[in-house]
């Protein structure tokens, strides 16, 4: 069974999700990324004020005969997942206002915690063309887990990098798939509703690690899986429709693999690392007792570090952080607080800079 299951790794299966899902085992994957059908149940066709036709989703997939119908569905799949997911993974599942609203109920019912809702803002939306109702600029996805209180996984400190050092928010301000990215065949765009490859970028730079396993039960033109090698994943991609499937095996034998481990796909997890007293400093010469220290960048008040790494500052004795806890009257961390003076910059340089160094130095 587990040789059978390792040839799936890294493949499209083409076939039925409800059919394909019961025969993989139990706490297999580490993560699902789901764009299920969002039951649009449109209703006629959709016309431009320059009386061209819009391409809008009007395929079978995604016509249910009734609510009940749909929900069925729903649970179907979010069960089977609930089941194949290893307890410290998560699940993505993203949708309109037309299907997120009973998704959500039902991941509810089924026992998966919900760990946020995130809001996909699009830069560029089709405009509603009718003018009976707001343009909809945007979708949904919500991020759970099948076990409450499971260690999950979430890179805060890659996704705040990815958002300029600053705590990335669930408002994401992305465009949707246009241009060389939107997969077409014969002039025709291949799937009405192709997701953006940066919003699977984000999802699974958040959610995962290098060498873990994705598995898409509607894998569509492969946005999934074409991120999941970019970003050192693997993947697994459950897809019915034949032209899909086609087109995602074109699209993901273009795409590019790194060699596993290359350390730019991990970003360093500060709580992960060993804990660096200030003194190590000290006995290691990278700091001399008597030596001044800054507070701030800029800031006047100025500390003496003593031989036994506590700092003296305005008569005031104690460690880097309860000193400068005192100062600046709440919490505080005096590895970022605390400046010395880079000669080699001429500037001054937070001491965090030095246990970088010390880190380095004895790895």
């Amino acid at each position: 069974m587990q040789a059978d299951f390792e040839k799936l790794i890294d493949t499209v299966i083409q076939g039925n999700s409800l059919e394909v899902l019961p025969t993989l085992p139990d706490h297999s994957v580490d993560l699902v990324f789901a764009d299920p059908p969002y039951n649009l149940q449109l209703q006629g066709d959709l016309w431009r004020p320059n009386v061209s036709k819009v391409d809008a989703v009007d395929d079978a997939w995604d016509k249910f005969d009734t609510l009940q119908a749909y929900d069925e569905f729903t649970e179907a799949w979010l069960r089977e997942c609930k089941r194949i997911l290893k307890p410290n993974g998560s699940l993505w599942v993203i949708g309109s206002y037309h299907n997120i609203f009973r998704v959500g109920r039902i991941l509810q019912d089924l026992g998966y915690w919900i760990l946020n809702d995130v809001v996909w803002v699009k830069a560029n939306p089709m405009p509603n063309f009718r003018g009976m109702r707001f343009t909809n600029a945007h979708e949904t996805l919500i991020w759970a887990q099948p076990q409450k209180d499971a260690r999950y996984t979430f890179n805060y400190h890659a996704m705040k990098a990815l958002n300029e050092d600053l705590q990335m928010r669930s408002d994401w301000f992305l465009p949707i798939c246009t241009g060389s990215e939107r997969l077409k065949e014969d002039g025709k765009k291949v799937h009405p509703t192709q997701k953006p490859e940066a919003l699977l970028y984000r999802v699974i730079m958040a959610t995962t690690n290098p060498g873990d396993l994705i598995l898409d039960p509607f894998f569509g033109t492969g946005t999934t899986g074409a991120m999941a090698r970019k970003l050192q994943r693997h993947y697994i991609g459950i897809e019915v429709e034949e032209a899909y499937n086609r087109n995602a095996r074109k699209r993901l034998n273009k795409s590019v693999q790194f060699a596993f481990n290359e350390p730019v796909f991990f970003t360093p997890e500060p709580r992960k690392l060993a804990r660096i007293p200030f003194g190590v400093l000290l006995e290691h010469g990278f700091l001399q007792p008597g030596d001044a220290l800054f507070y701030g960048a800029e800031g006047k008040i100025r500390a003496t570090i003593q031989a036994d790494g506590s700092l003296i500052c305005d008569g005031k004795r104690g460690s880097i952080h309860s000193v400068a806890r005192e100062i600046r009257g709440g919490p505080a961390n005096g590895w970022t607080i605390w400046h010395y003076w880079d000669g080699e910059t001429n500037s001054r340089q937070p001491i965090e800079k030095l246990r970088e160094a010390y880190r380095k130095q004895s790895s």
